[in-house]
């Protein structure tokens, strides 16, 4: 099962909820989700107004279509039942919950979100940056057809730290983590964002990074500063070639010649009718960027 949400997640910036001046800035900047960040950007005397600062930023509006999120404490915090109480009644989109190991976790969550939010849209994501997280994903992700779940981030900061690993450029010990994120995810249709990058003066860094995620099939970067968004938006975006091949695919297969047809030649290449849904796809998600834009 393939994410069929075709709304673009190229660029997931985290923005400091207790900044207020973040917060503006985030109604102009060209990301298409904005995180709100009540955990790790906020220390623990500014996590009570941070709190009310990012539910009244969004009461107030004014952040266009871009997708709104607002990251909560782990459950294990003391902040974390106040953040749940107040960030269910505020109008994010989606909650994100650091720190999620298992599905009796997610059951956990989803279970107050409809004790606070009951019959609301709102959705929830997990942040995967646990080792059991990984070693529990399949599990994870099959509680996307009976719960809120909607969507992964993947967080290699905490993970590296809780693997006392010590990761390169080529983030080879985390291959693995990645391959089973997203293919627990795209069995379960969920949204799927890659980690962050922490050099945000190092661009071909970053370009690197999205090229990998992107070829992994994650839909999208999580982001810590608003000059990376560019990057982020080249990168997991459609190119022209891309979007070229996708609309000849199209045509191809609605020539009455091919009627009925499972496999045909175009350019010389074998595609067949799985080629045809992937270039529905790119199309749609060119169209979502595109509009987006306007």
């Amino acid at each position: 099962m393939t994410n069929t949400n075709s709304r673009p997640r190229r660029s997931s910036l985290y923005m400091p909820a207790s900044n207020a001046r973040a917060l503006e800035k985030a109604k102009t900047l060209a990301a298409d989700t904005i995180i709100l960040d009540l955990e790790d950007a906020v220390a623990p005397e500014f996590k009570d107004s941070a709190r009310d600062q990012a539910c009244e930023a969004l009461a107030l509006g004014d952040y266009g279509a871009r997708e709104m999120v607002i990251r909560v404490n782990a459950v294990d915090t003391p902040w974390f039942a106040q953040d749940m109480k107040s960030v269910c009644a505020s109008k994010a989109d989606a909650i994100l919950v650091p720190k999620v190991c298992s599905a009796a976790d997610i059951i956990e969550i989803n279970a107050i979100m409809d004790r606070e939010n009951s019959g609301g849209p709102m959705k929830l994501w997990a942040m995967i940056e646990m080792p059991l997280a990984i070693l529990n994903i399949a599990e994870i992700a099959g509680m996307a057809h009976s719960t809120r779940l909607s969507g992964f981030i993947l967080g290699f900061n905490d993970l590296a730290k809780e693997m006392r690993a010590e990761p390169d450029a080529s983030r080879a010990i985390f291959l693995p983590a990645m391959a089973q994120t997203i293919m627990a995810a795209r069995a379960h249709g969920l949204i799927a964002l890659d980690s962050v990058y922490n050099d945000f003066n190092d661009p071909a860094g970053l370009a690197q990074e999205c090229q990998q995620a992107k070829a992994f099939g994650f839909d999208g970067k999580s982001l810590i500063h608003p000059a990376q968004i560019d990057i982020a938006n080249r990168e997991f975006a459609p190119d022209d070639n891309k979007i070229a091949e996708a609309k000849a695919i199209i045509a191809a297969f609605s020539d009455p010649e091919n009627a009925g047809k499972g496999a045909i030649s175009i350019n010389g290449k074998l595609t067949e009718l799985l080629h045809l849904e992937q270039a529905k796809e790119t199309l749609a998600l060119a169209g979502a960027i595109e509009g987006a834009s306007e």
